[in-house]
């Protein structure tokens, strides 16, 4: 397929598909999908290998949000019936960092509920990574606290964080439908302010909100521009309790071409397969790593996940191998420039390449504007349990999404 080979050169190249390449990628059909995998695997080895970076979510304090994003089960008004709790100190939040680690994560992502983080709050969570790392050597450490206020990415960053994680979610048009509290220049500010300090951006988007294929690709290519080292794709869960809990849009099939487009327009940035991944690709979770090179491992905010042991198997069947904490996750001509000096914005890290999108906008994450779950997606995960082969839109299906009654906030041990 020439389209594909076209996707091909120029992931190989960093090179910025068109948008009509990026929308055809979307609409390709069910008997191309093992080539446009194929393809988009390309792309991924050649940057990175056949390793897969093991990330590990704790959260930090867990519902009574007061922001109103849709997607969200920590959302304001949410009746959803997850765990709720405030902030864990910092040795209960190490303890539960620990089980990630021991279980082959290499990132630790603390999430916390909430619009954004008062002063009080940064200096909680400096003491929880200092916590963490005294604990854990050569562990990094991805915050994600909702909406930053100036001065507190560069005090995060003194306190010990690596990178901060703010969810864009969705296109600038449709932001608006899905949350009123805040607005998407919100997330964009954040994410440039977490560059700006020199951390490691992580944002990305959440799919199967009934956007379209326009929206995906806007986001996608706002994502680029900002320039993230990190784009987590999440999948929307519809969770019971809230607004969007008869949403069910996606298929295994379109699961993996929006992955696959993912790739091809930010080929070599990490690529990390979110909330969602057991619900929606269920059996066929083992071909996503050929497209992306990072998971969550065991459990997500407000829900179950696979089991840990079940990831690390997924990933020796499939020929992966989990990367080690001595290696670099990014390419040479990436990591190189992120130590070189802080990021300001736009396509810093891709030294010389053809990268920028079109906007200046940014990505986020499922959850609402200081809702940590933007790290994994706290509209809900669902167990690796058989489920049905498609759930039907308009229907609330409770039976695919096990809320978390383990780990961090309980007396539970954790899934890792």
């Amino acid at each position: 397929m020439d389209l594909l080979n076209t996707l091909v050169d120029k992931g190989l190249r960093r090179e910025l598909p068109t948008r009509d390449e990026a929308l055809a990628v979307l609409a390709t059909s069910d008997d191309e999908l093992l080539d446009v995998v194929a393809a988009a695997g390309k792309v991924r080895r050649q940057w990175f290998g056949r390793r897969v970076k093991l990330n590990y979510l704790v959260n930090l304090k867990s519902g009574l949000c007061p922001e109103d994003c849709s997607y969200c089960s920590q959302r304001l008004g949410s009746k959803a019936e997850i765990l709720k709790y405030t902030w864990l100190k910092p040795e209960e939040a190490s303890q539960a960092a620990a089980a990630g680690v021991a279980g082959g994560a290499k990132r630790v992502c603390l999430v916390a509920s909430g619009r954004g983080p008062t002063d009080r709050d940064v200096d909680r969570v400096g003491k929880t990574i200092a916590a963490i790392k005294e604990q854990n050597e050569g562990v990094e450490v991805c915050a994600c606290l909702g909406l930053l206020s100036d001065g507190q990415a560069e005090r995060l960053k003194d306190a010990g964080a690596d990178a901060y994680n703010h969810n864009l979610n969705t296109s600038e048009a449709t932001y608006g439908q899905i949350t009123k509290t805040h607005t998407y220049a919100d997330r964009v500010d954040t994410v440039q302010k977490a560059h700006a300090a020199g951390l490691s951006a992580c944002s990305g988007l959440i799919a199967g909100m009934g956007e379209s294929d326009e929206d995906l690709v806007d986001v996608v290519y706002s994502l680029r521009g900002l320039d993230p080292d990190s784009v987590p794709v999440n999948f929307l869960i519809p969770f019971e309790g809230t607004p969007l809990a008869k949403e069910w849009n996606l298929t295994p099939q379109r699961a993996l071409r929006i992955l696959a487009m993912v790739r091809f327009v930010c080929p070599d940035v990490e690529v990390r397969l979110a909330g969602g991944r057991e619900v929606h690709l269920r059996s066929m979770q083992p071909l996503a790593l050929h497209l992306v090179n990072s998971i969550f491992l065991g459990d997500y905010l407000t829900s179950e996940g696979q089991a840990g042991q079940a990831d690390l198997d997924m990933i020796a069947d499939a020929g992966f191998e989990v990367e080690g904490a001595g290696t670099s996750t990014l390419p040479a001509h990436r990591s190189d420039v992120a130590e070189a000096s802080a990021p300001t914005g736009g396509c810093g890290s891709h030294a010389g390449a053809s990268v920028c999108g079109p906007g200046d906008s940014t990505a986020d994450s499922p959850a609402g504007a200081g809702c940590g779950s933007a790290c994994g997606g706290c509209s809900g995960h669902a167990e690796a349990a058989p489920v049905p082969v498609r759930a039907e839109a308009g229907e609330v299906r409770s039976d695919l999404v096990a809320v978390r009654r383990r780990g961090a906030g309980t007396d539970i041990a954790p899934n890792a």
